[in-house]
């Protein structure tokens, strides 16, 4: 049945390209549903890199994609396509000719945690990246100790772990496996304790006593211990020393030697993304030189982040991704310590949450809404079919009404903003509404 279902998705992926439409996901379902054990009997590239994790994923795979291909790796990835065991799928048999032979030299996935058990137990991973653990949405994920169980029970004993050290639950993944850990060590912004909403590492895991900290992030990222037990944050191989937030740099300490590194932006989650990828390049044997050399000149990708002048007024469009808490936390967050006076648009409903069932909005009430009450952000404008639910939460939040505006359609929110040219503008979108904001 393999075969029938290889030659049965080249041609699906033919016939979906001569109608310009997607190749990402049928093709890969087709295959996978003819033959259960395709992704073990499809050739794969020698060296498979993995990226996991609630947050951050995306940019990390991006990063990792971009430094091979412009160091003349052919590499196979995902980043066009479906993260699920359908797009992995896609994946390898874009990767493979007509004989089921690959020409790749390095396969670098996106994987979604919760498609895991059926993608690992089929691919030998040289290396996992896990960037973190949240909670996440709770009609998919439920909390974050189901999704470790899930990913720790799949992992190959060979498999070997980059980790984030100042996330204590991603970073007990792996108990018989060679890991790596990075880490950003205490900034003059960290906190003692969490100001967040969410907080899913409050208790030793080991005794059941509450947790103290060196030093907070936000949520639970930071270096921890237990003063009960022997439980802790472990210690990192890959620490950010410094961070120049004035230049854009960063100094990263590995086996005692000391460097210097470009930020590809600096909100505190790339600081986590951009030391992850300098821990993995490393640990793959890369000259440094040549990782310094890449930093100078990659940016995030525009679909992400990106920063227009127009008229002398900033306009910035920020990706949120809603549904999950953290992550616009964390937005939030950055937004307001920034530090001009300005108006943020909010674009965060979620239809693609209720294509097949129903949208569940309960992430509002963990999310720090309240992060949006500050004294440098004079208005709020809320658009699409959810605003009247996001002007509740941030009412609720504390939010002057006089600087809420709510529409039901996303292209009238411009027709509150003041356009005054000492304000910033920020677009701040959903993962599914990328198009809104370009």
């Amino acid at each position: 049945m393999f075969y029938i279902g290889f030659y049965l998705s080249k041609f699906i992926k033919l016939i979906l390209k001569i109608f310009n439409k997607k190749a990402s996901y049928l093709p890969g379902k087709v295959a996978g549903t003819l033959c259960n054990d395709f992704l073990n009997k499809i050739d794969k590239p020698k060296i498979i890199i993995g990226v996991t994790g609630t947050n951050g994923k995306t940019t990390v795979c991006n990063l990792l994609n971009s430094f091979f291909e412009k160091n003349n790796y052919k590499v196979l990835n995902n980043k066009y396509g479906s993260n699920v065991k359908s797009g992995i799928i896609t994946t390898f048999i874009n990767g493979v000719g007509l004989t089921n032979k690959t020409n790749y030299d390095i396969a670098i996935l996106e994987i979604d945690e919760r498609s895991i058990p059926k993608i690992l137990p089929f691919i030998k991973l040289d290396y996992l990246i896990c960037t973190n653990l949240f909670r996440d949405s709770i009609k998919r994920n439920a909390n974050a100790d189901f999704i470790f169980d899930i990913i720790n029970n799949n992992i190959s004993d060979n498999t070997k772990l980059i980790l984030n050290a100042d996330d204590l639950i991603s970073s007990s993944l792996g108990d018989k496996n060679e890991k790596v850990f990075f880490s950003v060590d205490k900034l003059d912004t960290d906190l003692k304790e969490s100001i967040n909403i969410i907080n899913d590492m409050r208790i030793c895991p080991k005794c059941h006593t509450r947790l103290k900290y060196k030093y907070l992030k936000y949520h639970h990222i930071g270096n921890a211990f237990c003063p009960n037990c022997k439980f802790k944050s472990p210690k990192s191989d890959y620490k950010v020393s410094n961070v120049d937030f004035n230049n854009k740099k960063i100094t990263i300490i590995h086996d005692n030697n000391t460097c210097e590194y470009n930020l590809v932006n600096d909100s505190i989650f790339n600081i986590y993304n951009i030391v992850c990828v300098v821990a993995l390049l490393s640990e793959f044997k890369i000259e440094n030189k040549k990782i310094i050399d890449f930093l100078k000149k990659e940016r995030i990708v525009e679909s992400r982040y990106k920063k227009d002048k127009v008229n002398n007024i900033n306009i910035i469009t920020h990706m949120a991704k809603g549904q999950n808490a953290v992550a616009c936390s964390c937005v939030f967050d950055y937004v307001r310590k920034e530090p001009n006076k300005k108006e943020i648009i909010l674009l965060l409903y979620d239809l693609f949450d209720s294509k097949n069932s129903s949208e569940n909005i309960s992430w509002l009430y963990d999310c720090d809404f309240e992060f949006l009450n500050d004294d440098n952000i004079d208005k709020i404008i809320i658009g699409g079919p959810r605003c009247n639910d996001f002007y509740l939460r941030l009412l609720l939040a504390g939010i002057p009404k006089e600087k809420l505006f709510s529409v039901k359609k996303e292209n009238d929110t411009i027709n509150y903003l003041s356009l005054e040219k000492k304000k910033d503008i920020y677009i701040l979108y959903e993962l599914y509404d990328e198009k809104i904001a370009n």
